[in-house]
């Protein structure tokens, strides 16, 4: 079973940018997606970014177009959420997600997603 740990969220102000981590304990080869979601207090938990394999398609939610960015390390089986120009409404905690690949028009659903890290808190406040 592979394990994902998240990490990397903190206080940061409005426009400021921030890195996400997510290490898979073990290599993941293949057909697969990676994701992160987040999650406001009150709110469901929604879909902020993918990446799938082969060929390292993306998406992204409307709202951060542009701001984030979502990669991989391969050496280190890290996968990163690059998050700029931050605003605050990108507070959440933040969720890394993984599993079988999936078409683009279901990488949005948490529900087809096997692997799920703890979550990072990023706030965004001045």
């Amino acid at each position: 079973q592979v394990q994902l740990e998240d990490s990397g969220g903190r206080l940061v102000q409005p426009g400021d940018s921030l890195r996400l981590s997510c290490a898979a304990s073990e290599r993941i080869f293949g057909r697969y997606t990676m994701a992160w979601f987040r999650q406001a207090p009150g709110k469901e938990r929604e879909f902020v970014a993918s990446i799938t394999y082969p060929g390292s398609a993306q998406d992204y939610r409307d709202s951060v177009k542009g701001r984030f960015a979502i990669s991989r390390d391969s050496a280190k089986n890290t996968w990163y959420l690059q998050m700029n120009n931050l605003k605050p409404e990108d507070t959440a905690a933040y969720y890394c997600a993984g599993g079988p690949r999936l078409i683009r028009s279901s990488v949005g659903s948490s529900q087809y997603y096997s692997y799920w890290g703890q979550g990072t808190q990023v706030t965004v406040s001045s």
